[in-house]
């Protein structure tokens, strides 16, 4: 008789990120056994392929240096004294979304190009604050694609949410006040608003982004309360036009990273940090549930270089 073992269990949301993230090659390039010129320099270029831009790179190489050059190093050390500069970047926007108190609902505005996972991350979102309590109502504004309105009615329906939707090709400002009416009504505590993808040089869906913020106000003057914006990280450097584009459209005020799996290039979300210093509220590594977590600046460095630990003369 043949026994077998238990299946082993499924990777951890760390696991999935450590391995997408190992395909920027950072992990090759910190084998070397001395801190020199030549090591130097390959760390830079590797840094600046992986998208974190010639500033950010330049900046962490230095700090990876100081007090090092020209000495022997381990592999381990290296990556471990990395991994806690780019932590010590990224950890001024690890800032949780959280809605202050007396504001209900909390209107939230989810933007972004097509593509990069608006729907479905709202979805998970809505499942999280449900389960953490919170009644959540949630608005079909991609009115454009009928799938995207059937899409969030599944994912409302999994998050026990209210939805509200109107017919494709529908106005999405005018959906998004009878929404935000709705919400009141229903005494929710969230309400979460999506919209259609659009390109970031496309003027007349982007006037119509503007429009949606603007209509909101007519009801509360305050909304909406947050404007988050989510972006693939499989785009690389387009990343920081759209951050500029959006921005100068509605006031972004966090972001939601995609696709972190997926990607030879997730050092843009240190780019991002640097250049627009905006709260990265969560992170992507795939379709299921639990696939959206919460950004820690520390489990994100160590996983974008493959280090086991911070190194300790950083306090992070």
């Amino acid at each position: 008789m043949r026994t077998f073992g238990a299946a082993p269990p499924p990777p951890t949301f760390f696991e999935r990120l450590k391995s997408g993230l190992a395909k920027t090659g950072l992990g090759e390039i910190l084998t070397k056994k001395k801190l020199d010129a030549d090591t130097i320099a390959e760390l830079e270029e590797a840094l600046i392929r992986a998208d974190m831009g010639t500033g950010q790179a330049k900046k962490l190489v230095a700090a990876v240096a100081k007090g090092r050059y020209d000495a022997e190093i381990t592999e381990r050390e290296l990556k471990s004294v990395l991994a806690s500069e780019i932590a010590a970047l990224l950890a001024p926007v690890q800032k949780p979304l959280a809605a202050p108190d007396g504001v209900k609902p909390f209107v939230i505005l989810v933007a972004g190009v097509n593509g990069t996972g608006k729907t479905t991350t709202i979805g998970k979102l809505a499942k999280r604050l449900g389960e953490g309590g919170a009644k959540v109502t949630l608005a079909a504004g991609d009115t454009f694609r009928a799938a995207a309105i059937e899409q969030l009615r599944i994912w409302a329906d999994r998050a026990k949410a209210q939805f509200v939707a109107t017919k494709p090709g529908g106005d999405a400002a005018g959906l998004a006040f009878e929404a935000l009416e709705k919400a009141r009504v229903h005494g929710s505590d969230i309400l979460m608003i999506d919209t259609a993808g659009r390109l970031q040089n496309k003027a007349g869906l982007m006037a119509e982004l503007e429009k949606i913020a603007r209509v909101i106000k007519k009801l509360d003057a305050s909304a909406p309360h947050a404007v988050l914006l989510v972006l693939d990280a499989t785009t690389g450097q387009n990343a920081l036009s759209q951050v500029e584009a959006f921005s100068a459209t509605v006031p972004v005020t966090g972001l939601v990273m995609t696709k972190l799996d997926g990607t030879a290039k997730g050092g843009i979300l240190v780019a991002l940090a640097g250049r627009f210093g905006l709260p990265v509220h969560y992170i992507g590594v795939g379709e299921g549930d639990d696939d959206l977590q919460a950004f820690v600046a520390a489990d994100f460095a160590r996983a974008l270089v493959g280090a086991d630990t911070l190194h300790e003369g950083r306090n992070v």
